[in-house]
């Protein structure tokens, strides 16, 4: 009598997580869907449930996801401006009006794996802190306090972007952000 053996899992952790990454960046995360999910990755819910305990497993992992986008995202965006923070604030917009549902998923969401949004911000690289070094090097007498207003102001702007009532080009973003940091500092 032969050995039976475990039948092969045919679709991976990884391409769940990868089905999952791709419905919430284009759907948002609230389409992430046991059910859905299963549709995107071409198997049953089953397989679902071997590599994940629950949804909020699947959705912790997106969030992760997100986070590496994010920051490769911001690692390539263009510095172009000498002014501390005008750089993070226009890759800040600039990701919230090109990747609106992953903007919520980090950014607008209340559930992000016990991450407050200045780490998430501040990414692998020390995004803030780096800044926040430049403007303590330009003077800035509390550059703490300077990037909480900025980041205010940053925030704002890309939330409205995300509801798509953000109209101001790239030049006046730039003219805003340095009158911001000009103002705060």
């Amino acid at each position: 009598m032969g050995v039976c053996m475990p039948r092969k899992e045919r679709i991976t952790r990884k391409e769940i997580a990868a089905a999952a990454f791709r419905m919430a960046r284009k759907e948002g995360m609230e389409e992430v869907t046991a059910r859905k999910l299963a549709d995107a990755a071409g198997c049953s819910t089953q397989p679902i449930f071997r590599a994940y305990q629950n949804m909020e497993e699947v959705q912790a992992e997106v969030l992760e996801q997100a986070v590496v986008f994010f920051d490769e995202f911001y690692d390539s965006y263009p510095k172009s401006q000498a002014t501390p923070f005008v750089n993070l604030g226009l890759a800040y917009i600039s990701f919230a009006q090109k990747e609106r549902n992953l903007f919520r998923v980090m950014f607008l969401s209340g559930d992000r794996n016990g991450k407050s949004l200045y780490e998430l911000l501040n990414g692998k690289n020390g995004n803030v802190l780096r800044e926040i070094g430049r403007a303590k090097a330009e003077g800035c007498r509390d550059p703490q306090g300077l990037f909480m207003k900025m980041w205010i102001f940053i925030h704002g702007a890309a939330c409205m972007a995300v509801t798509e009532d953000y109209d101001l080009g790239i030049t006046e973003t730039v003219g805003q952000l340095v009158d911001a940091y000009r103002a705060f500092c």
